[in-house]
């Protein structure tokens, strides 16, 4: 994947320049209508000041704050062993360096998304719903398709990408608000032929705060889509089992709802953008290729789970050059297509039972099962020191429970 890496390097360099550019320009044309002269040169300054805050605040802990603003808590092995596992194995698969942090979101809506400036720093996290609609086989899918964007190196160009990006609809956003409620006027010049040319400069200030933000969406969100192709031929690639990252992404496509609450910084780095619509068709403006497409070539992966095997899959859908590079072909080992595992029956209540008890055990809340069959969740402010079983009264020392909890299922 060596290719890969350097090719999303260069090309992450290359976006951030002209990203930065679209940035000062913006700062100079805003800077030179309000303060004709020297308002250029410090709208400029102003505006890379906002983007290396924003950039050294990111450096700093921009995963946690990623990470925190889609709800994701942290989880360790014992809290949900058989995630924790899968993640350990896709790692391996993937030749990380560490071991990437496991977060688990609260949500019935099925998805997942990794972050991470570098892959000794990254981390994956996965809803509930994920863990509970689907199986071994489609999970490693996904969680294999989240670790491809870390070895990548896209969890790096999506974190610095969308810094700018953001600096760009800030400071737009604070200009076109200072126009609307300001008046939409600044210093008036004693000089006729500088009063031009800072009227000449509002008018491309404000062409430029409308714009620029539509630019930087555009060449942010056309990266991104191509980096989606390369991180599902990872999955393949690491899984050798592409149809399960193919079943994983029907599921997610057609279980998109409006529980999962994210912000239009986060909803890009999922593996199906919660904020963006279940069709098949994919627009300007998407930050994803079409999940119908991705999952044709996953399904066309018929006589194997390589680079080489996806390259050709994805040349036959789209009738176009490839994705991959010739290098990583020339690389590329065939490891075959193994057999899945045995998918538990339909609309079994078991996963979902397990994927809400790792949230009742990360919330410290007792799970106390009853020989009549029910599991009853006791919260950690419980106060009494025992209870009765409603449907078979049998009696529940809450200090025996605690001494003795269920055992954690999975592996």
């Amino acid at each position: 994947m060596w290719e890969i890496i350097q090719s999303n390097k260069r090309k992450s360099a290359i976006l951030i320049v002209v990203l930065a550019l679209v940035l000062m320009l913006m700062g100079y044309a805003i800077g030179f209508s309000l303060e004709p002269g020297g308002g250029g040169s410090l709208g400029v300054l102003i505006a890379m000041g906002i983007w290396l805050v924003m950039m050294l605040v990111n450096m700093a802990g921009g995963e946690k704050i990623l990470l925190a603003s889609a709800g994701a808590r942290e989880v360790k092995h014992d809290d949900a062993p058989q995630l924790y596992n899968i993640v350990e194995e896709m790692k391996i698969a993937a030749g990380l360096p560490a071991m990437p942090k496991v977060y688990i979101i609260d949500s019935a809506t099925p998805n997942a998304f990794a972050v991470g400036l570098k892959p000794e720093r990254a981390a994956v996290a996965v809803t509930t719903g994920l863990l509970g609609r689907l199986n071994r086989d489609e999970l490693q899918g996904v969680i294999a398709h989240e670790l491809g964007h870390i070895g990548n190196r896209d969890t790096l160009f999506m974190t610095l990408a969308g810094v700018t990006m953001g600096a760009v609809i800030l400071i737009a956003d604070i200009y076109l608000r200072g126009m609307i409620y300001g008046g939409g006027r600044g210093r008036r010049s004693s000089n006729k032929s500088e009063g031009q040319a800072a009227a000449i400069m509002a008018i491309v200030a404000l062409v430029m705060a409308i714009l620029a933000p539509l630019m930087a969406q555009l060449l942010y969100f056309a990266c991104s889509r191509r980096r989606e192709y390369l991180a599902d031929a990872s999955s393949a690639q690491f899984t050798r089992y592409p149809q399960g990252l193919a079943s994983a992404l029907e599921k997610i496509a057609s279980s998109q709802g409006a529980e999962l609450k994210v912000s239009r910084a986060v909803a890009p780095m999922f593996i199906v953008n919660p904020l963006a619509a279940q069709g098949s068709s994919t627009s300007l403006f998407s930050t994803h290729p079409s999940t119908t497409e991705r999952i044709r070539v996953l399904r066309g992966m018929t006589g194997g789970s390589s680079l080489a095997a996806y390259e050709e899959a994805f040349k036959a859908q789209h009738n176009s050059h490839g994705v991959v590079g010739a290098r990583n072909l020339a690389a590329s080992v065939e490891q075959g297509i193994q057999k899945p595992e045995a998918a538990p029956p339909l609309l079994s209540a078991k996963p979902w039972r397990e994927a809400k008890d790792i949230v009742h055990r990360m919330n410290e809340t007792l799970i106390v099962p009853c020989a009549c069959g029910i599991r009853f969740k006791i919260p950690a402010d419980f106060n009494q020191s025992a209870f009765d079983c409603p449907k078979c009264g049998t009696h529940h020392d809450i200090a025996d429970a605690r001494n003795n909890p269920e055992p954690v299922q999975g592996g």
